[in-house]
């Protein structure tokens, strides 16, 4: 991987921000994107959040792009572009936990701050034997502690990636290779039979289900109508077409006061549902249920965009997926 051949704080920076909640194998190509249209903090922290944003769709979790784009500007305007050098400095950047600020602090500072990750986790669970859920306040102490005391203070960096690399290789979730593994000696998950069993995790909250009815406005002169996310919730930042979230069969939703409401400044020349059956969007604890009304009307003039434009619009990939295939 590019990020294990550097020790420069920005590209390592960038790698654990986008490897955050993502495969390497999704992240990779967003890394080499990142770094080649903003090579350095500096073109970062001039670029707009929206143009982070575009480069950042797909990914998914979009507070991390937001934070990203906060912390560049925090690290160009308050630090005169010198990234932080300690644990303690990186934790103040946005969007930067324990987790980031020990990665970095230990590979590109050399500091010896142990870094717990979900590998680590499992390695650290089996070997010594502890059930003490990781998802826990408790576990979470525990496990750092100990990391900390493991650490190589001398080879900080290679420890930290060696034991992260021997979680995913050696110690994986399912098979992992107790006949030819080092710690099989000593690994107490081995000698118990617990190998199956750790690490343990509280149950994950419940999922939400949630149902969003677009509606798509196109024109005659080819203008269509977008409108850009706010508040705290998801896709803050992002762009979709006009909403409203309810769950309703298709003949009340077209009579509803929501509907009527939207669609009444307009001359309405056609309306088709595009998806009799809801799109299904994964989120991690939502499920989004997502249906797109066409509506050819006569005219848009108020907030109306080209239709020739929306490819440029930082969009969620459920939005993204719909414009590619339908316009």
């Amino acid at each position: 991987m590019p990020w294990r051949k550097t020790t420069d704080p920005y590209r390592i920076w960038l790698s654990e921000i986008i490897l955050q909640q993502t495969r390497v194998a999704q992240g990779l190509p967003y890394y080499i994107k990142f770094t080649e249209t903003f090579p350095t903090v500096y073109d970062l922290a001039r670029a707009t959040e929206e143009e982070v944003l575009k480069l950042w769709q797909g990914l998914g979790y979009y507070s991390r792009g937001r934070n990203l784009h906060a912390a560049a500007k925090y690290i160009v305007d308050e630090c005169d572009g010198v990234f932080p050098n300690t644990y303690e400095k990186l934790l103040k950047l946005k969007g930067v936990g324990d987790y980031t600020a020990s990665a970095i602090a230990s590979i590109s500072f050399n500091e010896p701050t142990a870094v717990v990750d979900g590998n680590v986790y499992r390695v650290l669970s089996r070997v010594y034997g502890i059930d003490t859920p990781i998802n826990s306040t408790a576990g979470i102490k525990e496990f750092k502690a100990l990391a900390q005391e493991l650490i190589d203070p001398k080879q900080p960096a290679n420890f930290n990636q060696a034991l992260m690399e021997f979680g995913a290789i050696q110690c994986k979730p399912q098979n992992p290779y107790c006949l030819h593994c080092v710690f099989n000696d000593i690994c107490v998950a081995l000698q118990k039979n617990k190998i199956d069993t750790l690490p343990v995790k509280l149950k994950k909250t419940k999922i939400r289900k949630r149902y969003f009815q677009y509606l798509v406005f196109y024109s005659k002169n080819g203008k269509t109508i977008l409108q850009q996310r706010t508040g705290k919730g998801i896709w803050q930042g992002l762009y979709e077409f006009p909403i409203i979230e309810e769950e309703i069969d298709s003949i009340r939703f077209r009579e509803s006061d929501a509907f009527l409401k939207k669609t009444a400044p307009y001359t309405i020349l056609d309306i088709q549902q595009y998806n009799t059956t809801p799109v299904l969007h994964k989120l991690s604890h939502q499920h989004l249920y997502a249906t797109f009304w066409i509506i050819e009307v006569e005219e848009l003039q108020e907030n109306a965009i080209e239709i020739t434009t929306l490819p440029s619009y930082p969009v969620p990939v459920l939005i993204e997926r719909f414009i590619e295939t339908y316009f």
